[in-house]
């Protein structure tokens, strides 16, 4: 599976990354890339971490981990966007760029429901704290639904399946939205 990250969101989401980041910058996105690079190594998959700015030169990275710097001219959220047409799963909080990665037929996946399975796949340092409220719900449909109402999407049964790929949650909580 391809797996596109949008890199500051993931680790401004998560405790221990941020605690990180508050070292310094390179520090977060280093704990990021190993923790991506364990999930990578157990399941096979690709992840590639945008992070915005020029500063951070080019890109870099390591097995099954490649890192991409957006220019000074892009925003870390288009390149997302850009790159989401060549398919997989975008990994977001930001609206914006699940919406630009739903239209350019990518999966879209929140951070809030990536991350307890990618630090639940990775070995145990502390449990993943749930945020309680989410803002940033997209709204819903006024017409009425057609079919099943107990199953899921088709968008939402195709993130599922590509967070199952990742391995079960901690704690049992669903990745149903």
């Amino acid at each position: 599976m391809r797996w596109l990250i949008d890199g500051y969101n993931v680790i401004r989401r998560s405790p221990d990354l941020s605690s990180r980041e508050r070292e310094s910058l390179e520090a977060g996105r280093q704990a990021l890339c190993r923790l991506l690079g364990q999930a990578a190594r157990a399941r096979g998959d690709q992840f590639t971490v945008v992070f915005d700015g020029a500063g951070g030169g080019g890109s870099a990275g390591m097995q099954g981990v490649r890192v991409i710097f957006s220019s000074a001219r892009e925003s870390a959220d288009r390149v997302l966007a850009r790159m989401a047409a060549e398919g997989g799963a975008v990994v977001s909080n930001d609206r914006e760029v699940r919406k630009a990665a739903a239209r350019a037929g990518a999966i879209a996946i929140t951070t809030d429901e990536f991350l307890p399975r990618l630090e639940a796949a990775a070995p145990p340092a502390r449990s993943p704290e749930w945020s309680e409220g989410r803002d940033d719900q997209d709204e819903v449909a006024s017409r009425p639904k057609k079919g099943n109402p107990r199953r899921l999407g088709k968008k939402a049964r195709a993130a599922a399946r590509a967070l199952g790929r990742l391995g079960p949650t901690s704690g049992g909580a669903s990745a149903r939205p």
